[in-house]
């Protein structure tokens, strides 16, 4: 229960990636041999398959990552910043699309303006119609908070900036996996999201960039396969995903990551979307119900992903995912989940205990871990 930090592996994708070592190891884009040309025609297949998977115009919108953090630090490093510039983002982002806009302030004299939702991490869009004005460069935002679950208008939001000229960029980290995502219909310019959260290998990741906007982001590697031609004196970058995969890419995790997009079509993100809801208002409805027990996110879960972070009464919450561990082997996570603003700002905890559902989660282990945290509560003081 613990899929919001990573998923597990499906055999199909141990076997795509065990393809690439057994029968055809080499470079991608480095040979007019067999096997280069093999694997990267594999490697070109996997970009347009989570690109696909995401409903994006192209393989050519869509660059490999090694993580969604590293998509965010590639718009953040990349764009071109004026002194007076504003960022927009939330209360309840991850660290990874909050820290990278603060220092922005350090760097570029760039400003930042925070919008706070609700305790239960639902956002007022008349706070984004005050914050998001002429000076608003970037707005910044999580499709799913990955501390509380709560899902994010981001269409909505998305509209607002766009009639103020601003960019947007959404880490989709924990809603890519669990719900449809679709470039077309969002709207947003960047969109970040990771292949280890979604039945992929670690260290794989995507970025998508709307169309025509590559050129706008300066690479934050250049080097090997990202240059159109150079000189003795000079050099001219590439166009597409190549002007941002520098040097030799992760080539069996990126085929491994357009394996899992593959997987979870077959599956149906819908039929993943619908089972998750089963289970999360179980998990919700059944932890609200135990005494000394509080639950934080919201209360509907049309709202929210099968995501819920909870504590019991004053126990350390690594003390409580320790004995979920050692009582039932029941692994959670504990802490503050790279979301110390909103641990601190919102919800006024030291840290909580998160348990986060997927496709493979069953109606007996909720009702297992739901006796057990009962158990749990009963004996804490």
């Amino acid at each position: 229960m613990d899929s919001a930090t990573s998923s597990l592996t499906p055999q199909p994708v141990l076997e795509k990636m065990a393809e690439f070592y057994q029968e055809y190891r080499a470079n991608v884009d480095r040979g007019v041999h067999r096997l280069s040309r093999t694997a990267s025609d594999e490697y070109d297949l996997a970009h347009g398959k989570v690109a696909e998977f995401v409903n994006a115009n192209s393989d050519e919108e869509v660059i490999m990552t090694r993580n969604t953090t590293e998509g965010l630090n590639i718009v953040a490093n990349g764009l071109r910043w004026g002194r007076g510039e504003k960022v927009v983002a939330t209360m309840i982002d991850h660290h990874s699309n909050f820290i990278v806009w603060q220092r922005l302030r350090q760097r570029h004299e760039v400003s930042l303006d925070v919008v706070r939702p609700n305790e239960q991490g639902l956002f007022d869009l008349g706070d984004f119609e005050k914050a998001i004005d002429d000076s608003t460069r970037l707005v910044a935002l999580p499709h799913v908070s990955n501390s509380l679950g709560a899902i994010a208008p981001v269409r909505d939001i998305v509209a607002i900036a766009a009639r103020r000229g601003a960019l947007t960029v959404i880490d989709g980290a924990q809603s890519a996996p669990h719900m449809k995502v679709d470039m077309k219909e969002i709207g947003c310019d960047f969109f970040a999201f990771s292949g280890h959260k979604m039945c992929g290998p670690t260290g794989s990741g995507a970025l998508y960039i709307k169309r025509g906007l590559a050129e706008e982001l300066e690479p934050t590697f250049i080097g090997g396969g990202t240059i159109r031609d150079v000189s003795a004196t000079d050099y001219e970058l590439t166009t597409g995903r190549h002007r941002f995969e520098a040097g030799t890419p992760a080539i069996a995790d990126g085929i491994g990551f357009g394996r899992a997009a593959d997987y979870l079509t077959d599956l149906g993100i819908e039929n993943i979307r619908d089972h998750e809801i089963a289970l999360g208002k179980m998990l919700y409805e059944g932890l609200t119900e135990i005494p000394k027990v509080r639950v934080y996110g919201p209360e509907d879960i049309e709202n929210r992903v099968a995501l819920v972070s909870f504590n019991i009464g004053d126990a350390n919450p690594d003390d409580v995912a320790y004995a979920l561990d050692v009582s039932k082997k029941i692994m959670v996570r504990s802490g503050h989940h790279c979301a110390l603003p909103t641990m601190k700002e919102i919800i006024h905890a030291n840290g909580t205990v998160r348990a986060s559902l997927y496709m493979y989660n069953t109606k007996e282990e909720v009702e297992l871990f739901l006796s057990t945290v009962e158990d749990l509560a009963r004996r804490i003081a």
